[in-house]
C-alpha cells in the first residue's frame, strides 16, 4: 500500500518528491511507500486549515457532534479492515486490534461527539460591585497532532477528536512506523462529512516532518505522545514562541508486589502488564520489585507464566505475543537482553 499526504481533503504526494519505505514488522519485507513531507508540505496543510478555520470554527455544535458521531460509526463499519491494517503495520495480533485499539478509536471520536454538547460557560456575579465575571473557551486556530507508533489509531484519534471537537483546525502527523491507519482515516472523516481543511494528515520523520509543524509560527498548539528526548527538543523549540504544549513522554513503571497480595490475580495482571502489545505501551511495567519473603516463588512462577505466552504471527487467533514494532527496536530489546546476561550472576533464562 502506498501512503499519501491527506490535505484538504484530498491525496497529496510528498512536495519535494521523497519518499520512504514501509516494513512489515512480521517479515521485515517492504509492503509500501510512505511520503517523507517537509516543511513545504506542512506549509500547504496550514494553509488548508487555516483557510477552514473560520467556517468550522463557527459551526454549530450540534452539527460538528453528528459529523464526529458519524466518523465514529465508519470507524465500528470498518473494524475489521482497520484492524488488519493496524495488525501489519504494527506487529500487534489481529485479536488485540479487534478488541482494542479500533473500537477505542471509535470510542474517542464518539466520547468528544457527546462532550461537546454538555459544554456550560462560567459566570460569577460580584455582588456589590455591579459586575459580572464570565468564562468563555474559544478555539486556538490550527494546532499540531504528532502520534507514536506504539498504539497507532488509537491515539492518534485521541489527539485529532478533542481538537476538532473544540473548533480548532488540525494538522496531524502519525508515526513514519505505523502510517497506514492514519491514511486509512482521513478517507472515513472526508465521507463522514468532516469538512476539506479541517483534518490534515502529514507523514515523515519528526526531524523533518514533526519539527516542521512545532516551529510553524501559525500553529498555536502542539500535542506530542513520544520519546522524553523529543518532548524535549519540541518544548525547546515551542516554549520561546508561547504555544501550548501537552506532552506524554516515556516513563519506567515499576510493579510493586507485596507478601500480601492477591498472589494469582497479580501474577497474571504483572505478565498482562508486561508483555501486552509486545511490552510497547507507556503503561507497562518495565521494572518489577518483589518483597524479598515471596521472591523465589514469584521468580519462578513468573518465568513459567511468560515461557506459556504463545509468540507468533500477529495475524494468527493464538498468539500472545507479535512482532515488535521494527528492526531497531528489536535491536534494542536485544542489546538489553545482551546487557543483563554480561551484567547479572542470576540471570532467569
Amino acid at each position: 500500500m502506498d501512503i499519501k499526504n491527506f490535505i484538504n481533503n484530498e491525496e497529496h504526494i510528498p512536495l519535494s518528491g521523497m519518499w520512504m519505505d514501509n516494513y512489515d514488522p512480521a517479515t521485515g519485507k517492504i509492503y509500501g511507500e510512505i511520503p517523507s513531507s517537509n516543511h513545504t508540505d506542512v506549509e500547504s496543510a496550514y494553509q488548508a486549515a487555516t483557510k477552514a478555520f473560520p467556517s468550522w470554527s463557527n459551526t454549530p455544535i450540534d452539527t460538528k457532534s453528528k459529523i464526529l458521531s458519524k466518523i465514529a460509526d465508519l470507524i465500528e463499519e470498518n473494524l475489521e479492515d482497520l484492524a488488519r491494517a493496524e495488525s501489519q503495520d504494527n506487529g500487534k495480533p489481529l485479536w488485540l486490534a479487534q478488541s482494542v485499539d479500533i473500537p477505542r478509536a471509535s470510542s474517542n471520536f464518539r466520547f468528544f461527539a457527546h462532550a461537546i454538547t454538555q459544554y456550560a460557560s462560567q459566570s460569577h456575579d460580584s455582588t456589590g460591585r455591579n459586575t459580572l465575571n464570565y468564562t468563555l473557551r474559544k478555539p486556538l486556530g490550527v494546532v499540531g497532532c504528532i502520534s507514536p507508533w506504539n498504539l497507532p489509531l488509537y491515539l492518534f484519534t485521541w489527539k485529532i477528536a478533542p481538537a476538532i471537537a473544540a473548533g480548532n483546525c488540525v494538522i496531524a502527523k502519525p508515526s513514519e512506523v505505523t502510517p497506514v491507519t492514519a491514511y486509512l482515516l482521513g478517507n472515513i472523516c472526508k465521507k463522514a462529512g468532516l469538512p476539506a481543511g479541517v483534518l490534515n494528515i502529514v507523514h515523515g520523520t519528526g526531524p523533518e516532518c514533526g519539527q516542521a509543524i512545532v516551529e510553524h509560527p501559525g500553529i498555536k498548539a502542539i500535542s506530542f505522545t513520544g520519546g522524553t528526548n523529543t518532548g524535549a527538543r519540541i518544548a525547546a523549540t515551542a516554549a520561546p514562541m508561547f504555544k501550548k504544549l501537552s506532552l506524554e513522554l516515556g516513563g519506567k513503571n515499576p510493579n510493586l508486589i507485596f507478601s500480601d497480595c492477591d498472589y494469582e490475580k497479580m501474577l497474571h495482571t504483572t505478565v498482562r502488564s508486561s508483555f501486552a502489545n509486545q511490552g510497547q505501551i507507556c503503561l507497562c511495567g518495565s521494572r518489577i520489585f518483589v518483597q524479598e519473603e515471596i521472591y523465589d516463588k514469584f521468580k519462578k512462577d513468573f518465568i513459567k507464566l511468560v515461557q506459556e505466552l504463545t509468540v507468533g504471527h500477529p495475524m494468527s487467533s493464538t498468539t500472545k505475543v507479535g512482532a515488535v514494532v521494527s528492526a531497531s527496536h528489536r535491536d534494542k530489546i536485544l542489546d538489553y537482553i545482551a546487557f543483563a546476561k554480561a551484567t547479572q550472576k542470576n540471570t532467569p533464562f
